[in-house]
């Protein structure tokens, strides 16, 4: 019989003070929770943090014990402000140091008169760390054992994602389905718990919803077996039938 595929596991780390003062909505979550998904990488848990040393240090070093992965975006750039790479150093406590192959595509990249000190501070890691190629802008983002550090800007961070995306190890892949019923979740609860009871391999999950100007209900399946989460989806179909209520399976979860 073969091996059943290990589940692999993630956390998020996004990090910057522009994101929790909400000056700057974060687009990279919205990226890469379901590209973690299609690869067979759980996503665990995703924190938004400071540009505050002991906390991305405290972050880093306990979901890096936690998780198969650890992927952060922000604070890699060239201001003063710009504080991840040390505090990944710290955590892992070890030196930060020019990498002369980062500092070798910054050279590339910028004309001489303006590759100046601030800039070069993208060329610093944390000793160890391997590269990650940045396309757009040449300035790399790293990894250091379980931990990616991704730049925060969107277009420069999904291009970096794309580049290791293969390179990562998933496992089983979470499927999910959405089924929506113009019944309010008090109709739906006692008889849903009863279906949650019956399936505990099938994470059962309800969102009320008012569209319309109807009050209803959005159900979500999540499991790794196809023909488990078919079997408790026609169960909830059932379910919502005898409640007279019309069930309507929805194009994405």
């Amino acid at each position: 019989m073969a091996n059943k595929p290990k589940t692999r596991t993630a956390a998020i780390l996004i990090i910057g003070n522009e994101i929790l003062s909400g000056r700057t909505p974060d687009q990279n979550f919205p990226y890469l929770a379901p590209a973690l998904n299609e690869i067979g990488v759980i996503l665990c848990e995703a924190r938004t943090i400071a540009d505050d040393e002991p906390s991305i240090i405290a972050a880093v070093n306990e979901c890096r014990a936690a998780f198969d992965y650890v992927f952060t975006t922000g604070g890699i750039g060239p201001t003063h402000d710009d504080i991840t790479a040390s505090c990944i150093a710290k955590a892992f406590g070890v030196a930060l140091v020019v990498h002369p192959e980062a500092r070798r595509r910054l050279e590339a990249h910028y004309p001489t008169d303006d590759l100046n000190e601030a800039r070069l501070r993208m060329a610093r890691v944390p000793e160890g760390a391997s590269l990650i190629d940045n396309p757009v802008s040449a300035a790399p983002g790293f990894r250091l054992d379980n931990v990616y550090v991704m730049a925060g800007v969107p277009g420069i961070m999904r291009a970096m994602f794309d580049g290791i995306r293969h390179s990562l190890m998933g496992g089983v892949v979470v499927l999910s389905r959405s089924i929506s019923v113009h019944l309010p979740e008090g109709t739906l609860a006692t008889p849903l718990a009863a279906l949650q009871e019956r399936n505990t391999d099938v994470e059962i999950g309800s969102y009320p919803f008012f569209r319309a100007g109807q009050l209803g209900s959005s159900i979500v399946m999540r499991c790794t077996d196809a023909d488990r989460l078919g079997l408790v989806a026609d169960a909830l179909k059932e379910l919502m039938r005898d409640l007279d209520g019309e069930p309507i399976e929805d194009a994405k979860p």
